[in-house]
């Protein structure tokens, strides 16, 4: 489609009509002839939403009412069910090889050409690119830019600058700079941001990495080199710690605030881009020995893409509809939509994109569009981030008689600890995709079963009200295959830890389904399913003890049924009746 028809389209618009109907299993456009699109709703976007209400009259969207425990978990198990929505929304990429069988490649589209090269390099996938980042932020090394400037200090550009300017810095009583130690991912991150100025942001550093994950290769061997870099560092005192472990925050505001330290090194986003005592903050990327591959760290605020049954026969107007969307996005107003003075480490992904020289992220916008941007390391490390930035931490802090070789053989350990005792544990397996009712009805019975009463009553979210997200109830569905304990947080509620117990006739437990939940009293009610061990209907007359998840009613109901609050996570409840079950489907989960 011509890039100048699309913005003329959307420069005739004026308003979205947001529909805010029942999810259903997300159809082809030609089986159901509706031409409206499905959207994976998120946190962040209700201000590109906005922008779009005021863009568009004639595309009608329904949106995910998703608010449960695991988000990113849904999303990629709706991907496996291949029931995602047209426009798939996600934080992370956790399976390219099934991105690709759902969605549909980009690569050719107008929009695409407005989006900084280096980043659609980066998000290639076998030379297609099927989800792109929505924007980024970034990390690198914060510093007292207008202290530098009272000392006529430039920002050092390789190693040996930054270990002179560290010399000067050490001279005037302060320590050079710190590393955040609230959360272990901070040292992990410093160790491998520093690695990818050199070989772990190479073919031969991508390779390593998915080899070490399923150990078939070692640290040993491969991080001597990055261990001595980061050795120097320490020696130089850019990488000290805070022995209380306050938060980085607090660090940045009061260490850095009251000039005692220069650098903070941290995986942090700031709100802001000025201390309390009035100096500036500033960014510099992670330094290279000779200065040629210094790097900034990205991380997405999220990632989109099409879901590629848009490019089926019967779906035309859908896709038009969707590239319009898109095409939206990437213009310099969208991506300002999710660039705010809330969200100061945010950069568009525009190749336009223009700051001005003394911004926080002039230099890191000069490093996107040559690609010295590397994504931050996370995705498939997290079942041993936390040991090995523990290990890291004690190293910097001196602890344990740890150095460089003592990281690696360390960093070896763990994995292979890690990897003996790793069981995929799954508790059951669904023999059939259920839908969101049937979902809540399992919930339902879980929790009735755990709590020992006649019933539940379980609020589920099939549609989206504006503001108002169901954390307290069901808003995913179960797909057919294996349960693990990710699939059970992704169907669980947002809340988790307590429970309810209240006390109702049949009669009133009939009404107060019919009445449905609704927190805050605007809008429509979601509604509730009430879920009797039997399966049948309680007798008006009978007196029920009806069990309700964590924060699934009203004060007033509460008060009115004697509600007793319980402790209990509900999740370790689903996970134990699970179990019990063996296999589950919508229309045998009985025991």
């Amino acid at each position: 489609m011509n890039s100048k028809l699309l913005r003329r389209l959307s420069a005739l618009s004026a308003a979205t009509v947001f529909l805010l109907s029942a999810c259903t299993p997300f159809q082809k456009a030609s089986d159901t002839g509706d031409s409206s699109l499905t959207w994976g709703i998120r946190n962040g976007y209700i201000d590109f939403l906005t922008l779009a209400e005021e863009t568009f009259r004639d595309i009608e969207m329904d949106y995910s009412a998703y608010a449960g425990a695991n988000i990113t978990a849904y999303e990629w198990a709706q991907m496996r069910g291949d029931d995602i929505p047209d426009i798939f929304v996600t934080s992370r990429i956790l399976d390219e090889d099934l991105a690709k069988e759902r969605l549909a490649d980009l690569s050719g589209y107008d929009f695409a050409d407005t989006i900084s090269p280096a980043i659609l390099e980066q998000s290639a996938m076998d030379g297609g690119v099927y989800l792109l980042p929505v924007s980024n932020t970034v990390h690198g090394i914060y510093y007292n830019k207008t202290l530098m400037g009272e000392n006529n200090w430039d920002v050092p550009t390789n190693f040996a600058e930054l270990e002179s300017l560290c010399a000067r810095i050490r001279e005037k009583g302060m320590t050079p700079g710190l590393v955040g130690t609230e959360l272990n991912d901070d040292p992990f991150s410093a160790v491998f941001n520093v690695a990818k100025t050199g070989w772990l942001s190479t073919q031969e550093g991508a390779e390593w990495e998915q080899q070490f994950l399923s150990g078939n290769a070692s640290a040993a061997g491969m991080w001597e080199g990055t261990m001595d870099y980061i050795q120097r560092f320490m020696d130089i005192g850019m990488f000290s710690t805070d022995p209380g472990d306050r938060g980085n925050k607090e660090l940045i505001e009061e260490e850095m605030g009251n000039r005692r330290i220069m650098f903070f090194t941290s995986m942090l986003d700031v709100s802001t881009t000025e201390l309390p005592n009035g100096d500036q903050l500033g960014l510099m990327p992670y330094i290279s020995e000779d200065g040629s591959k210094n790097i900034y760290i990205s991380n997405p605020a999220g990632y989109i893409g099409l879901s590629k049954r848009l490019t089926e026969p019967g779906n035309e107007k859908k896709l038009e509809n969707a590239l319009r969307i898109l095409t939206l996005l990437y213009s310099p107003e969208g991506q300002a939509s999710f660039i705010t003075n809330r969200t100061p480490c945010a950069l568009s992904t525009l190749d336009s994109t223009d700051l001005p020289e003394d911004s926080l992220l002039h230099d890191a916008l000069q490093a996107q569009s040559q690609g010295r941007f590397c994504p931050m390391t996370y995705t498939h490390w997290e079942h041993v981030l936390y040991d090995m930035g523990k290990l890291y931490k004690q190293w910097f802090r001196g602890e344990e008689g740890l150095d460089g070789p003592g990281c690696i053989a360390g960093m070896d350990e763990i994995r292979t600890s890690y990897l003996a005792h790793a069981e995929t544990k799954n508790y059951c397996e669904s023999t059939a995709d259920f839908t969101l009712v049937e979902t809540a009805v399992l919930a339902g019975k879980a929790l009735s079963s755990a709590a020992g009463t006649d019933a539940a009553m379980i609020p589920y979210a099939p549609f989206y009200k504006k503001g108002d997200l169901l954390g307290a109830g069901i808003s995913g569905k179960l797909y057919k295959g294996m349960i693990d304990a990710e699939i059970i947080t992704s169907i669980s509620p947002g809340f988790d830890g307590e429970y309810a117990i209240l006390t109702m006739t049949g009669a009133q437990a009939k009404e107060l389904e019919e009445t449905g939940f609704n927190l805050s009293g605007q809008g429509d009610p979601y509604p509730y399913i009430l879920v009797t061990k039997d399966g049948k209907e309680p007798e008006d007359d009978q007196t029920c003890q009806v069990a309700f998840l964590m924060r699934s009613y009203t004060k007033d109901v509460g008060k009115k049924y004697n509600a007793r609050t319980e402790q209990g996570s509900f999740q370790k409840f689903l996970r134990e009746w699970l179990t019990e079950q063996q296999t589950v489907s919508p229309d045998r989960n009985e025991k």
